[in-house]
């Protein structure tokens, strides 16, 4: 397959946070036709606007990013809802690729699908022995559940599906609204705010001794092309960091960086989430030369420095 000049890209929430880097990466490789779903024109979760949607774009390659997401609150709050929504659109999406012959289509994971103890780096062979972090396990099963779907349509009908499985992103453009924010755009919005008001600490949730990894949003964007561009294989793929840091460390980071002076005040009666989290990325760069470049720190200055100049449209996403 060519994978870009000549084809037409139909990309699932491509407005988004991450579809937005990647159809810059797409549109650097040569990719003309690149087509945007847009949650205001059709709901994924409902087959008929899925079916439609094929119908009026015929996408050669579909790459689908459309998701419900949202932190460990959120989470919490609705659990059934993200669960029905993002098994949905991955099943219709799936099954109208299919039905309509699509070339190739990718799917995003992601790493609340791992079992909550899962031995670090987590390995893709690791992903189905045991249930995910109950905090996040509605959203990680549904995640689950397209990969099962994928890799039995091609088994059955031979469709190139591949199947990515990304850590935690972050980055110029996330969401900064507190109903969906995850860890790194939370913890900026009150350094930056506690800053401004002159405040002596702020609440931190949980213990800060869980460990993250965290993947910028355009290196995401550039491994999600590269795998477009050279990854047949129905075997799921980590894509990160490499990077492990503990929440406490990571907090203390963003306060320097933001200029937030006081006190971080943990609060152990909210829960941590998964105790750790970091990938072996091994696969990735073997199978399509994936690396990522920028580090965490770099990142995070770019962020801090992005969220402080566009406040009101960081503030204003909440899907």
């Amino acid at each position: 397959m060519d994978p870009w000049s000549n084809k037409r890209f139909l990309v699932t929430g491509g407005a988004g946070f991450v579809g937005s880097a990647l159809c810059d990466r797409l549109a650097d490789r040569g990719a003309s036709d690149v087509v945007v779903a847009r949650s205001r024109d059709y709901d994924l979760t409902h087959q008929p606007d899925v079916e439609k949607l094929f119908a009026e774009v015929a996408p050669e390659v579909v790459i689908h990013l459309a998701a419900r997401v949202g932190g460990i609150g959120a989470n919490l709050e609705h659990p059934a809802e993200l669960y029905i929504s993002n098994l949905l659109m991955g099943t219709y999406v799936i099954e109208e690729a299919r039905r309509r012959e699509v070339e190739k289509t990718v799917l995003l994971g992601t790493i609340c699908a791992y079992p909550k103890f899962t031995p670090v780096p987590f390995k893709e062979e690791d992903l189905w022995n045991g249930y995910p972090e109950e905090t996040n396990a509605p959203y990680g099963v549904a995640k689950k559940a397209l990969l099962v779907h994928a890799q039995s349509n091609r088994a059955q009908y031979g469709q190139k599906l591949i199947y990515l499985l990304p850590t935690n992103l972050y980055g110029p453009g996330d969401k900064f609204n507190a109903a969906v924010s995850h860890v790194i755009p939370a913890l900026i919005k009150k350094c930056v705010e506690a800053k401004e008001r002159g405040d002596a600490e702020i609440d931190v949730w949980g213990t800060g001794k869980a460990t993250r990894e965290f993947l910028y949003v355009d290196d995401a964007a550039e491994a999600i092309a590269l795998a477009t561009e050279r990854y047949d294989s129905p075997d799921p793929v980590n894509l990160g960091s490499g990077e492990e840091v503990p929440i406490k460390e990571l907090a203390e980071l963003i306060a320097r960086l933001s200029g937030f002076e006081g006190r971080l005040r943990w609060d152990p009666s909210r829960p941590d989430g998964q105790p750790r989290r970091t990938l072996d990325t091994t696969r990735a760069e073997r199978s399509f030369g994936f690396t990522a470049k920028v580090g965490l720190e770099e990142g995070l200055t770019r962020t801090i420095d992005w969220y402080v100049a566009h406040r009101e449209e960081a503030e204003a996403a909440t899907i």
